[in-house]
């Protein structure tokens, strides 16, 4: 696989690693952008020797700004492919339009239920029996483009959040890697709000 992917996060980054890590994706990962300039991802991206960017919204003018030099950086550094790992921020229209059906985000939780910044809390909330992580492609609204991979994780009665989380972080940390292979091996066909897989390699 030939591709020149970019990571974006803002916190620790252990989604970050799972695709550095990752024997098909880690080597095609040649950018790391954080909005937090203490983010642990970023030092992640300098152990591995990854270009390591931080961009604050709190330097631009408007969040149209920020979004226009996020995709300028990602047009300068010929990113091809884009993966949204633990990335707080809502991805600008700019971006997403120069990107399009090439931007990744990882959720936890089974999509269309408990979009939004705090899927795990509101699960609990609801009393939920069954959650999980998604893969999806990114479109102009918030955890809302084509679901590209998906599977459940139970919760049990003595979960609290950071139980949960953990649990369904596992479960991200494989099928990110996976989603991002396929992707950049071109094996995603989407059909409106259907993705297909493609076969290729195993």
């Amino acid at each position: 696989m030939d591709a020149r992917i970019a990571v974006l996060a803002s916190g620790t980054g252990t989604n970050l690693q799972a695709l550095l890590d990752d024997p098909h994706v880690g080597h095609s990962i040649v950018l790391v952008v954080s909005d937090k300039p203490g983010a642990a991802a970023l030092e992640r991206a300098r152990m591995r020797g990854v270009k390591p960017v931080v961009l604050q919204p709190g330097h631009y003018a408007s969040r149209e700004g920020f979004d226009q030099a996020l995709t300028a950086l990602l047009e300068e550094e010929a990113i091809e492919f884009v993966l949204l790992a633990g990335y707080m921020r809502i991805v600008g229209i700019a971006t997403v339009r120069a990107f399009r059906d090439r931007i990744l985000n990882v959720h936890p939780s089974l999509l269309p239920a408990f979009p939004g910044a705090h899927p795990v809390r509101d699960v609990l909330t609801w009393g939920v029996r069954v959650t999980g992580a998604t893969v999806h492609l990114v479109d102009e609204e918030v955890d809302h483009g084509p679901i590209v991979l998906q599977e459940p994780v139970l919760v049990l009665p003595e979960d609290d959040e950071r139980s949960l989380h953990l649990r369904i972080q596992e479960v991200e940390h494989r099928l990110f890697p996976q989603a991002a292979r396929l992707l950049a091996e071109g094996r995603l066909k989407v059909e409106g709000r259907l993705v297909h897989i493609l076969e290729g390699l195993d």
